[in-house]
């Protein structure tokens, strides 16, 4: 957990099965996501590497950074930039999401 200034982070094990899928593809599906709740911010499934297709993604220029988390590195898919996320070296207090991959702009479905 990390916390400061009011604003909290919390990395948990998650159950929840978990499927990325983009104009039909399936990009990952996971029944082991790391969730992540942060204030301000909708709950989060970070994926390991060994259920995202990363075959089909491209690494991105992108890098981003929170006083949070860390840094961020970014990969893409064809006509969807900047689509998944991951931190390669996150701050200590999240190190658990370290290289798991995190997507946005998709129809993940979790039940």
């Amino acid at each position: 957990m990390a916390s400061a200034s009011g604003h909290r982070i919390t990395v948990e094990p998650g159950t929840t099965h978990v499927r990325v899928v983009r104009d039909g593809l399936v990009l990952a599906e996971s029944r082991r996501p790391l969730v992540l709740r942060e204030t301000g911010c909708p709950v989060r499934y970070y994926l390991p590497p060994e259920d995202v297709r990363t075959d089909l993604l491209s690494p991105s220029g992108t890098r981003t950074h929170c006083p949070f988390k860390g840094d961020a590195s970014y990969w893409s898919l064809p006509g969807a930039a900047d689509l998944v996320w991951a931190y390669p070296d996150p701050k200590e207090e999240v190190a658990a999401i370290k290289d798991h991959f995190c997507f946005y702009d998709t129809g993940t479905v979790a039940d």
